[in-house]
């Protein structure tokens, strides 16, 4: 049996592909990993029985069919639509359960509270793992799965990526809610995607987006990873765009079009604060620096950009519509690699 520790989805695909290692071998050391580390954290809200059987299916096909994603255990948030799994099972990919979501999310806010119990952060168990897609940030964080699958409605992907130290995706959508991924190697967003993301980008630096409360310890570190992405970003200066932003839902948005003709990508932090804990949200808007984007439609990243007080801290990334690649580069450029202590 010839199974990596936490392999990326990148390389499962490859040895699966090549006959080095098989789907069912990495389902079950997938299943391992669940069993191992679901006690403490309460990432699943379910384990398919099936998984097994669809990887032995996945090897046969595998014979006679090329499959981008062969073999890759994956985790799915629970309530998304049939549609994006779908995908990704025809790409190769073996779903291994349902992850958790918050049942006591209130506007604006996030945490990890479900019906199975509190789903915790695995870098410190007292703390959230941020919503609404909680248990899929915990599952790739923890090392369960290389790839889960989101949707982001206001930061529910991002803001999760963030915190657990994880790379979270929302795609172009003209819905306000965006279907996407969390993983921890770019090179796994690009295979996702399609694309390569290793062209040249240009990039603007806007701590707060001109009206959020920002921990200035998020901020800097944030700000450090901006520098490595482009060491030197134009300083963006924004005036409050919350009008700007509502008046979107009726038309386009002339700033953003005006911004996105000059430059490839907007940078912020992803989240104001750091992770509060279960008890409820801490005193930022956690969707404060996300929010906006999901009205506008545009693709944003959260990539982990480092620690503050032995905590995930994200760089948000956000791009052209369509220009998902744009926002692959910027993972390669600026992510930090972080080995979460749970593991």
């Amino acid at each position: 049996m010839s199974v990596m520790p936490e392999p990326t989805a990148t390389e499962i695909a490859h040895a699966v592909t090549t006959g080095a290692t098989t789907a069912v071998e990495q389902v079950t050391a997938a299943l391992a990993r669940l069993a191992r580390v679901e006690p403490a954290l309460c990432a699943f809200a379910e384990v398919f029985p099936s998984a097994l059987a669809h990887a032995a299916e996945v090897d046969r096909r595998v014979r006679t069919s090329f499959l981008p994603l062969a073999g890759v255990p994956i985790a799915v948030k629970r309530g998304e639509r049939r549609s994006h799994r779908d995908h990704l099972i025809a790409l190769g990919c073996v779903p291994i359960g349902l992850t958790t979501t918050p049942d006591g999310t209130t506007p604006w806010q996030t945490w990890g509270r479900n019906a199975r119990g509190v789903t915790r952060n695995p870098w410190h168990l007292d703390r959230t793992p941020g919503g609404s897609s909680a248990g899929s940030a915990v599952a790739v964080a923890s090392g369960v799965v290389p790839l889960a699958t989101g949707v982001d409605g206001a930061g529910s992907i991002r803001i999760p990526a963030a915190w657990c130290g994880v790379l979270g995706l929302k795609t172009t959508s003209s819905e306000r809610a965006a279907v996407g991924v969390f993983a921890r190697h770019p090179d796994d967003l690009a295979l996702y995607l399609g694309c390569s993301g290793t062209s040249p980008v240009t990039a603007a630096w806007s701590p707060d987006l001109g009206f959020a409360s920002v921990d200035p310890a998020q901020a800097a570190v944030a700000s450090s990873a901006a520098q490595a992405l482009c060491p030197r970003p134009a300083d963006l200066v924004l005036a409050d765009p919350a009008d700007d932003w509502f008046a979107h839902r009726c038309g386009p948005n002339p700033a953003l079009d005006a911004f996105f003709e000059t430059t490839d990508l907007l940078l912020t932090p992803a989240t104001p604060g750091p992770p509060h804990g279960h008890d409820g949200p801490g005193a930022q808007l956690n969707t404060s620096l996300t929010w906006a984007f999901n009205l506008s439609g545009h693709p944003a990243v959260s990539i982990p950009a480092g620690l503050s007080g032995g905590l995930p801290v994200g760089l948000q990334a956000v791009a052209r519509h369509g220009h998902e690649a744009d926002l692959v580069t910027a993972a390669r450029l600026a992510h930090v690699h972080l080995e979460c202590p749970s593991r």
